[in-house]
């Protein structure tokens, strides 16, 4: 039995996990998210962790591997650090077995990642820092319209004339978005535009790396938007492709769930190669 922590820091936000894994048993201890919101991401990598081991009643001794993710190269936390496409992939399958490929959508930029059953990556497409395609671009939007990220994705699916924002560079999308408050054009309609925007881009980069069927799952800080959830499988029926998006109540921790579960095989294999050493 090995009990690994996962700790994945992003832009917008901290996520931590705990598993106590037996071979292919693996049981959740504890899962906990800091909101970064100009916080120190270090510092709250540490609260994350000891709220993990606090729900998972262990102490930190008791963790075999701690790996961490994201930007969290430097964490002192750290025992391994992974890259975040790699742990978002194998998170990814952990959650939704029957996911054929990732769309990672962070604070700063969408990430397509072509997987197979294992949680291998198999190819993969990035939107630069500056699209219009973003967390942070949806979130400053929000606070533009004078409504919470919570709201966004209802009033969404209530859309009737949606806007789409034609701006790649997200700067001058919301110079777009200004313009339409101007029109007097509703929330509803002009949160439907962005997610099928977003939803358009995205799919651009699902079909530069041959995804043409199957389930994609949707991973990171957008992961639970309904509404860009519906506008992901508009496009897809738009487009004539026989692919489904979907998302888990857990997306979120995808890429900390990634890193613990690398964590847990890489402890194992060091511990095998000791032991044949030993034997040797």
């Amino acid at each position: 039995m090995t009990v690994t922590a996962g700790i994945d820091v992003g832009t917008g936000a901290v996520k931590a996990v705990l598993f106590e894994v037996n071979g292919d048993d693996i049981k959740w201890l504890g899962k906990h998210t800091e909101r970064v919101r100009q916080r120190d991401p270090h510092t709250l990598a540490h609260i994350a962790y000891e709220q993990v081991l606090n729900q998972g009643g262990v102490n930190a001794d008791d963790i075999a591997y701690v790996a961490t993710t994201g930007e969290a190269e430097s964490l002192d936390l750290a025992t391994g650090h992974f890259y975040s496409m790699t742990t978002h992939a194998r998170g990814g399958i952990y959650l939704d077995g029957e996911a054929r490929s990732i769309l990672d959508i962070g604070a700063l930029h969408g990430r397509a990642i072509r997987i197979d059953e294992r949680g291998k990556v198999l190819g993969y497409r990035m939107t630069s820092q500056c699209a219009s395609g973003s967390g942070q671009f949806l979130e400053n939007i929000a606070r533009y319209l004078g409504i919470t990220q919570d709201e966004i994705g209802d009033l969404s699916k209530k859309a009737d004339n949606p806007e789409k924002v034609s701006s790649i560079c997200a700067v001058l999308a919301e110079t777009d978005v200004i313009n339409m408050v101007s029109r007097q054009i509703s929330a509803s309609n002009i949160l439907k535009g962005i997610h099928l925007s977003m939803a358009g881009r995205l799919v651009k980069l699902l079909r530069a790396i041959n995804v043409t069927d199957g389930e994609v799952l949707l991973t990171g800080g957008l992961a639970l938007d309904d509404g860009l959830l519906a506008s992901m499988n508009e496009s897809f029926e738009e487009q004539n492709m026989t692919v489904k998006a979907a998302s888990h109540p857990d997306s979120i921790y995808a890429g900390a769930i990634g890193a613990a579960l690398w964590g847990a095989f890489r402890h194992e294999k060091l511990a095998r190669l000791g032991r044949m050493a030993m034997a040797s």
